[in-house]
């Protein structure tokens, strides 16, 4: 089963692992000119990304077949949310350098929510009439 999902999914497990090794290693401290909220442009944007991924994933992997959608919503929504909530809550109680909090939680799922719409509306056509 699991080698089921690695051949289907490596970009987005490739990814996933990467959002796991960036939310946990102790980044060095460089001061640069960001702008307030920043850190959740970048939150919105790794986990748009990952969803993205994963529904690109399964509607290439589901061509020309009826989608199961109740499983598109499971692993492309439900999952990245639910992992990312998770990712917060080790952040906050597993490292003493970095802290989980509800704001980038909330970035998080705008980043799946969003990356989700953009798939059903603009990818699933498209890849429907290639």
């Amino acid at each position: 089963m699991l080698l089921y999902y690695i051949r289907k999914y490596p970009f987005s497990l490739g990814l996933l692992g990467l959002v796991v090794y960036l939310s946990f290693f102790k980044p060095p401290s460089i001061d640069f000119l960001a702008f307030q909220g920043f850190d959740k442009l970048v939150h919105f944007c790794m986990y748009g990304g990952v969803s993205g991924v994963l529904w690109l994933e399964f509607l290439l992997n589901h061509r020309g077949q009826p989608l199961p959608l109740r499983h598109a919503l499971t692993g492309a929504v439900l999952c990245p949310v639910f992992f990312s909530g998770l990712i917060e809550i080790g952040q906050k109680y597993l490292t003493y350098y970095r802290g989980g909090e509800w704001l980038d939680f909330l970035a998080n799922t705008g980043g799946v929510l969003s990356a989700s719409l953009f798939a059903w509306y603009v990818l699933r056509p498209w890849i429907r009439k290639k």
